[in-house]
């Protein structure tokens, strides 16, 4: 069986990436799984890392010095690239003096959570969630108030009523906003963000708006910050935003918080200095955001075809999965229960067609029964791993009749 051959734009590098050649990486998606097995997990990108990238660091570390960055009073020139930034692509125009680095978002929606709510506080966020969000948040001795993600026939979205009575009733002093969403890949639309900021403000919450994936969003589609809605909305919401995930970069370990809210800016002075950022990090997310537009812009072309190559295929060959086209990163929520496999389909997939893919039980609750396939890969590797689980699927079929 062959997957469908989308029309799609060409780039030779990225089609002649050698499944041989990612093998040898010593990156946790290529390494963990057993021998074999095509990874199509955890949000890494097998492509190249953009040249300016590259490029800054090789001369950073030509230079050999790895001593103590010289950031006039503990400010990283991120700061100033981020403001710019969302007011070239977003429109908003953030104040670079309420922005602090972070070594990842998790990391910093962690600390935000410390610093604005108490133990057995409800934090809202939708569901299905990325597991490391909902983790924290029990961690912190908080609860979890699920806001839940509707299947509809347009794709997915949520009950603005239904999420304004649960932040209600739940006890929230919190809402954490994943947008784009991870794991339905929902870029929210304003009238959809505007029903959440009512709510913030009839509850006075904190927001914190996990903006990861933003700039991995596909025309039509736009994204458009939480903070950006409106000053008063952007006074209680701090808003995270990282190059890691749209430019390959999560091992550099970079992150970036604007903090809207002025009491959690000043708690945040009070803290006793925690880990900096390091110092290749920054370079290499200040190089993605000054130099890396041509390069992110053949990228989500790439991706762009990628999962409508996704979406086609699962539509004709495995058509007991349901799955809404992504609108923005490059993950597909593949909601596998009617091929009959239980709660743990990615077992099956890991088993029998040796494809690795995130189980959707770590996004509960609304994650049984579903599984995460990311398709920031090679168009001809893309086509074997869906091959593999389409074959799987006739495979048992088969013994089945």
């Amino acid at each position: 069986m062959t997957a469908a051959r989308t029309d799609r734009p060409r780039y030779v590098v990225f089609d002649q990436l050698d499944e041989r050649v990612l093998r040898f990486r010593p990156g946790r998606k290529w390494r963990a799984p057993a021998p074999g097995v095509l990874p199509a997990w955890v949000a890494d990108m097998d492509f190249p890392v953009a040249e300016p990238v590259v490029s800054s660091l090789r001369r950073y570390i030509d230079m050999g010095d790895f001593g103590y960055p010289d950031w006039p009073d503990g400010v990283s020139p991120l700061r100033a690239a981020f403001a710019y930034r969302m007011k070239e692509r977003n429109g908003w125009w953030p104040d670079p003096e309420h922005v602090r680095e972070f070594t990842d978002v998790v990391h910093a929606v962690r600390t935000m959570l410390e610093l604005s709510t108490k133990p057995g506080d409800g934090v809202a966020i939708h569901t299905p969630a990325h597991g490391p969000l909902t983790a924290t948040i029990e961690q912190l001795g908080l609860r979890v108030v699920p806001l839940p993600m509707i299947d509809t026939p347009d794709g997915w979205a949520f009950d603005a009523d239904d999420c304004a009575r649960r932040v209600a009733e739940g006890g929230c002093r919190a809402l954490i906003i994943v947008n784009p969403h991870n794991p339905t890949g929902r870029a929210f639309t304003r009238d959809e963000l505007l029903s959440l900021a009512e709510a913030a403000e009839r509850h006075d919450l904190v927001v914190i708006s996990d903006d990861l994936h933003a700039d991995l969003t596909y025309a039509p589609h736009r994204h458009l910050p939480f903070a950006s809605l409106d000053p008063a909305i952007e006074a209680r919401t701090v808003t995270m935003y990282s190059a890691s995930k749209a430019f390959g970069l999560a091992g550099l370990r970079c992150a970036v918080g604007h903090i809207g809210v002025a009491a959690l800016r000043d708690r945040l002075a009070e803290l006793p200095s925690g880990p900096s950022v390091n110092v290749l990090g920054m370079l290499a997310c200040l190089a993605a955001w000054t130099e890396g537009a041509g390069w992110l812009d053949t990228v989500v072309d790439y991706l762009d075809a990628n999962r409508r190559i996704v979406t086609e295929f699962v539509a004709e060959h495995l058509p007991e999965v349901h799955h809404h086209m992504p609108e923005a990163t490059y993950l597909s929520w593949l909601d596998c229960r009617g091929l009959g496999y239980g709660p743990d389909p990615a077992s099956f997939f890991r088993d029998h067609a040796r494809v690795e893919l995130n189980p959707g039980s770590g996004y509960n609750p609304g994650g049984d029964g579903f599984v995460r396939l990311n398709f920031a890969t090679p168009a001809p590797l893309l086509h074997k791993i869906l091959d593999r689980m389409a074959d799987a699927v006739a495979n048992t079929r088969r013994k089945v009749s």
